[in-house]
C-alpha cells in the first residue's frame, strides 16, 4: 500500500476518534456528519484499492453506498434545522457503516478493521434517540407524521423505525400512525414486511384501546395467511372486549388539547388579554441609567413584560462576534447538565462555559455591565449552547438556594429559528421569539432575596432551525449598592 494511502487512513483514524455520540443533542454535531460520512466512504475506497482479494464484489457495494447518497441528497444547512433530515441522514451513515463492517471482517487487513471499530459513526441509540425526539416533537407541537416529514419524507423502513421506537416507549397511538405512514410506503425494495406492519398495527391499535381498529388489521394479517392461530386468538379476544365497551378512542385523531400553559406557549396559544398588556408596553433607547459608554449609543430597550419585568434588548452584538463565539465554542461542546452536575434529559443540548480570555468575551461582558447596571465581578462565565433535534429545556428557575444565589439572567440570542425554540414563561404567558443579535434579561430574585416565583421559565423545543444561545448569569455579590436590598415581604 502506498504511504499516502496509509497517512489517509491514519489522518481519518484520528479524525472519527476524537468526537463523542450523542449527535442529536447538537445541530453542530449532526452537520459533521457529513465530514464524516465523507471520510468513511474515502477510506473505504483507499482500503478497496489496497485489497488483493475480493476487490470487485466490495467495488460493486462501494457503488451501491455511493449510489443511496446520490439518490438522497442532503445539505448540512437543510439538516442542521430540519429534525427528520438530521434523523434520515443519521440512519443513513450508520446503514453504510454497518455495511462497510459486514463486507470488510473477511479480510486480513488490521489496520483497518481497527479504524472501523473506533469509528466516530451513530450508535443505534443514537438512531433511537433522534427517533424518540421527533416524537417527543410531534407530541409536543401535536404533529401527524405527514406534518413533520413534509419537507423530507422517510421510506418505509426508516418510518417502521420510528414506529418501533414509539410502541417500546408505550405510546401507542404515534406508533400506529407511524406503522401506517410505512405501510403506505412499502416498496419490493423494503426489508419491512407487511406481516410486521400488520401485526405492530393491531397490536398498537389494541393497547391504545381503539378495538375496531385492532379487529381490522387484525383481519387483514389473518387474511395474507389463514393458518396462523396466534393472531385468530388475539382477534377473537379483540372482539370479546369490543362487545363489553361502549365506546372507543379514535387512534386516527390527536388530542389537539396542551398538558399545560408551557407547551400551549410553546404552540403559539397566547391568552388575548396577555397580548393586548404586552402591547400597551413600551420601546425606548436606553444609556443603562445613564452609564457614560451608552450616552452617544443607547441601546434599543423592549419592555416584554411589566411584572416581572422582562427587557428584551435589540442589536447588542453583531454577526461577526456571533461567528467569533461560535468558532470558539463549537470544539468545546459537551452534553449540557444541570447544576454542572448531570445530564438530564430536561435540558437536550450541547454547551460550553467560556473563560474571559480574548477581546470579544471581555467587550460582551463589559456590555452586558452597562446595560443592566450590574457588577460582572462574580458572574459566571459566559454559556454558550446550541440545541439538537427537538431541543429543549423544560421549565425551571435560574435563581440557585444557596448563600450567592443567580439573582439575573442575561440571555442573548445567536440565531433565528424558524419553528419553534421560544423562551416562555408559563406563570405569566409570556413567550418570547428567539431573534438573532437580541437580548433578554430579567431578575431571578425579588429584592428581599427570595426567588421570584414568576421567573420560572423554558425553552420551547426546536421544530425547524437550529438554535444558539448564550447566557449570563449574574450573582448577589457585589450588587449591594446596585440593587440595594428590601425588608418587604413583596418587593
Amino acid at each position: 500500500m502506498a504511504i499516502k494511502e496509509l497517512t489517509v487512513i491514519l489522518v481519518f483514524s484520528w479524525i472519527v476518534c476524537t468526537t463523542g455520540h450523542e449527535f442529536f443533542s447538537s445541530t453542530d454535531k449532526v452537520a459533521q456528519l457529513f465530514e464524516e460520512e465523507k471520510d468513511l466512504l474515502e477510506s473505504f475506497s483507499l482500503y478497496i484499492d489496497a485489497e488483493e482479494k475480493n476487490v470487485e464484489r466490495m467495488k460493486s457495494i462501494l457503488l451501491v453506498l455511493q449510489l443511496f447518497t446520490y439518490f438522497d441528497p442532503e445539505y448540512p444547512e437543510k439538516t442542521m434545522r430540519d429534525p427528520v433530515a438530521a434523523y434520515k441522514l443519521l440512519i443513513r451513515v450508520r446503514r453504510e457503516w454497518l455495511t462497510i463492517v459486514e463486507n470488510t471482517q473477511q479480510s486480513h487487513y488490521e489496520k483497518y478493521q481497527k479504524l472501523l471499530a473506533f469509528a466516530d459513526i451513530p450508535e443505534l441509540e443514537d438512531v433511537d434517540g433522534a427517533a424518540s425526539e421527533l416524537i417527543r416533537l410531534q407530541e409536543f407541537y401535536k404533529l401527524y407524521p405527514h406534518n413533520i416529514t413534509k419537507e423530507t419524507p422517510l421510506n418505509a423502513d426508516e418510518a417502521y423505525n420510528v414506529g418501533l421506537v414509539a410502541y417500546d416507549e408505550d405510546k401507542f397511538q404515534h406508533a400506529f400512525l407511524w406503522f401506517l405512514y410505512s405501510l403506505d410506503r412499502l416498496t419490493e425494495s423494503s426489508t419491512t414486511t407487511e406481516e410486521e406492519l400488520l401485526h405492530y398495527l393491531s397490536s398498537s391499535a389494541y393497547h391504545f384501546g381503539s378495538l375496531p381498529v385492532a379487529i381490522y388489521f387484525g383481519q387483514q394479517l389473518l387474511n395474507l395467511d389463514p393458518t396462523n392461530d396466534e393472531v385468530k386468538v388475539e382477534l377473537s379476544l379483540y372482539k370479546h372486549l369490543r362487545l363489553q365497551r361502549t365506546s372507543n378512542p379514535d387512534i386516527f385523531m390527536l388530542n389537539t388539547k396542551s398538558k399545560n400553559l408551557y407547551e400551549a406557549l410553546c404552540r403559539g396559544e397566547v391568552d388575548e388579554r396577555t397580548s393586548k398588556r404586552q402591547r400597551a408596553l413600551s420601546c425606548r433607547y436606553s444609556t443603562g441609567g445613564g452609564n457614560p459608554r451608552l450616552m452617544y449609543a443607547p441601546v434599543k430597550e423592549e419592555v416584554e413584560w411589566d411584572e416581572p419585568r422582562i427587557i428584551r434588548y435589540h442589536d447588542i452584538i453583531s454577526d461577526r462576534e456571533i461567528e467569533i463565539l461560535k468558532n470558539i465554542s463549537k470544539p468545546q461542546l459537551s452534553r449540557s447538565r444541570i447544576r454542572h452536575l448531570r445530564v438530564s434529559n430536561l435540558r437536550t443540548s450541547q454547551s460550553v462555559f467560556l473563560e474571559e480570555d480574548n477581546t470579544v468575551l471581555s467587550r460582551i461582558s463589559q456590555n452586558i455591565a452597562d446595560i443592566t447596571g450590574l457588577s460582572m465581578e462574580s458572574a459566571e462565565s459566559l454559556h454558550v449552547q446550541n440545541y439538537g433535534i427537538g431541543g429543549r429545556f423544560e421549565p425551571h428557575y435560574d435563581a440557585w438556594d444557596d448563600e450567592n444565589g443567580r439573582i439575573a439572567t442575561f440571555l442573548i440570542y445567536m440565531s433565528d429559528v424558524e419553528i419553534g425554540g421560544a423562551t416562555v414563561f408559563p406563570e405569566v404567558g409570556v413567550a418570547l421569539k428567539p431573534k438573532k443579535g437580541s437580548a433578554v434579561f430579567w431578575y431571578n430574585l425579588q429584592k428581599n432575596g427570595r426567588v421570584d416565583l414568576d421567573t420560572q421559565h423554558a425553552g420551547c423545543p426546536v421544530l425547524v432551525g437550529n438554535k444558539w444561545v448564550a447566557n449570563k448569569w449574574i450573582h448577589e455579590f457585589g450588587q449591594e449598592f446596585r440593587r440595594p436590598c428590601s425588608l418587604s415581604d413583596w418587593e
